[in-house]
């Protein structure tokens, strides 16, 4: 709408998912007087210097830019309230203290990878997978000081296929979550949106599902498990960081696999392949095939390409 050019925005990101809303805002005409990204940070094995993804496109479309080490220094804040902004937009950022997130007269609007209050913290999109929810969402929310609590703006469901991987869901995520941000903005200024508390969206007595920052142990595959969990866990955790397991000594990411249900005396965590066309691990109650796979120290590559260069003791 026209009208949301006399608005002016600050917006707040990291990530490539932060990016698409940024695109779409600027696409769309918002009047983005500022983006705040993370410092540039030492990465690959030169450990040179590497840019967000925000920070590139906010250098090729000429938007301001500011980098702040603590989003507590004096100098900073001298230059965010500098900007005069009427709102602030975040997508996959930092937490915020107070004095940043309150300080635009309409506040700091952000966006969420799952439907709030499910899923609250760093890692929405690979936990649902994980958990194996059918589906998922992303929700537009108003912030206040408790991350991932305050009141919901809009929502809106998205599916999740049987055989999806987290970096599927995240790449269809990022689009439609961009839309529902500039349709956030268009209530949002327009007075058209009434905000709704996170407690009215279910019953006290449901358990919320969380979404805490993956760790090692979250991606080391426990062979006790079902098949089943074994498989979501593979999708969830694909492309990264991978879910692992080991093979003759060697750490082993699997990227893609199948699975099936079967009685065996095969123990789980034990592996069986006919050195040619298939590789598959035990599980609880079944088998996981693996399709695409990385042994340490080696590329990535499809199981076939693995099987014809790999010899088993």
């Amino acid at each position: 709408m026209p009208f949301l050019k006399d608005f002016r925005i600050v917006f707040m990101g990291t990530p490539e998912f932060a990016v698409a809303t940024l695109d779409k805002l600027a696409q769309e005409g918002c009047s983005i007087v500022g983006v705040v990204t993370a410092p540039d940070k030492p990465a690959g094995r030169g450990m040179q210097l590497s840019q967000s993804a925000v920070k590139k496109y906010a250098i090729e479309h000429n938007l301001h830019l500011l980098q702040p080490v603590k989003l507590k220094d004096p100098k900073f804040l001298t230059e965010l309230s500098g900007l005069k902004a009427d709102l602030q937009v975040v997508v996959a950022f930092r937490m915020l203290p107070e004095i940043v997130w309150n300080m635009p007269p309409m506040g700091t609007l952000n966006l969420h990878g799952s439907l709030l209050p499910s899923y609250r913290g760093a890692a929405p999109i690979n936990w649902a997978i994980i958990n194996g929810e059918k589906q998922t969402g992303v929700t537009t929310f108003k912030l206040k000081q408790e991350i991932d609590t305050g009141d919901i703006l809009l929502q809106e469901v998205i599916p999740i296929r049987d055989d999806e991987t987290a970096g599927e869901l995240h790449d269809e995520m990022k689009l439609i979550g961009a839309n529902l941000m500039h349709k956030t903005l268009e209530g949002y200024c327009g007075n058209g949106i009434k905000l709704l508390p996170q407690d009215a969206q279910r019953d006290i007595k449901d358990i919320i599902p969380i979404a805490p920052k993956l760790t090692t142990d979250t991606a080391r595959i426990n062979w006790q498990s079902s098949a089943s969990e074994v498989y979501n866990l593979i999708r969830g955790l694909s492309p990264y960081p991978a879910a692992f397991t080991s093979l003759e000594g060697k750490m082993l990411k699997i990227y893609k696999a199948t699975y099936e249900v079967a009685t065996s005396t095969i123990t789980p965590g034990n592996y069986d392949t006919d050195g040619k066309s298939y590789l598959r691990f035990r599980a609880l109650n079944g088998w996981i095939n693996i399709l695409e796979l990385q042994l340490e120290g080696k590329k990535k590559m499809d199981i076939s390409s693995f099987l014809r260069g790999y010899r088993f003791a």
